[in-house]
């Protein structure tokens, strides 16, 4: 499944979905190794820069008055989580947007999903997106999916993702990887030489859903994209 793959200069963009404080200080919505993430991501993103690669920000904000039906809410009448009025939305700030950077505030999982996020990547002549950010298997899954249903190339960057779990992050990348077509599955190390335009032997998808995993096989699969 190991390929070549090299990105041609100015057609690359990076997307941090929900870098936010809560994930890492409300005690119902932390993510496992939330720091290392946050490392990974602030690395990414400060390859992206060097290059002058556009850097896109998202945060999951909930208004209940514009809440999706059956939305989740508190004893208090409050979101269950990302309330418009908890500071711990705010987004990390070593992972924040730097300049005029783009953060997008979202009111659902996918960034795609308010037709903002495309017309911003197409005039920028995007065709690469590097996807960072939390939780895989809910906003990070719902914008890849979303994306690659757009005709964008997504390089997955794993070890900047995460979710609640460590199971929950890695059947969430296994599962994205199934269906990543025209993508790739990358580390921190490979998605920045990638951005400089080295050529970098990467994990891609041949086949339909060539990754059948069982909860004993899970790890090292994960290990090997």
């Amino acid at each position: 499944m190991k390929k070549p793959l090299t990105i041609p200069r100015g057609k690359a963009a990076a997307l941090f979905v929900d870098l936010q404080e809560e994930h890492r200080r409300d005690p119902r919505y932390l993510v496992e190794g939330y720091e290392t993430i946050l490392a990974n991501a602030a690395r990414l993103q400060e390859a992206a820069r060097g290059l002058a690669a556009p850097v896109v920000h998202c945060a999951y904000i909930v208004d209940l008055a514009s809440a999706r039906p059956f939305h989740p809410v508190t004893a208090e009448g409050t979101s269950a989580f990302s309330d418009k009025d908890d500071p711990l939305t705010a987004l990390c700030p070593e992972t924040g947007p730097a300049g005029s950077e783009d953060l997008l505030i979202k009111t659902e999982a996918s960034a795609f999903g308010d037709g903002r996020l495309e017309p911003l990547l197409r005039g920028r002549g995007v065709e690469w997106l590097f996807v960072s950010g939390v939780w895989t298997e809910a906003c990070v899954d719902a914008t890849v999916k979303d994306a690659v249903a757009r005709g964008f190339h997504v390089t997955l960057v794993k070890d900047a993702c995460g979710s609640g779990t460590a199971a929950m992050h890695r059947t969430g990348i296994l599962n994205l990887a199934n269906r990543l077509y025209g993508g790739a599955v990358v580390d921190t190390g490979q998605a920045c030489r990638l951005l400089r335009g080295e050529t970098v032997d990467v994990w891609m998808i041949e086949g339909s859903v060539p990754l059948r995993y069982e909860t004993g096989t899970i790890d090292a699969l994960y290990r090997e994209l």
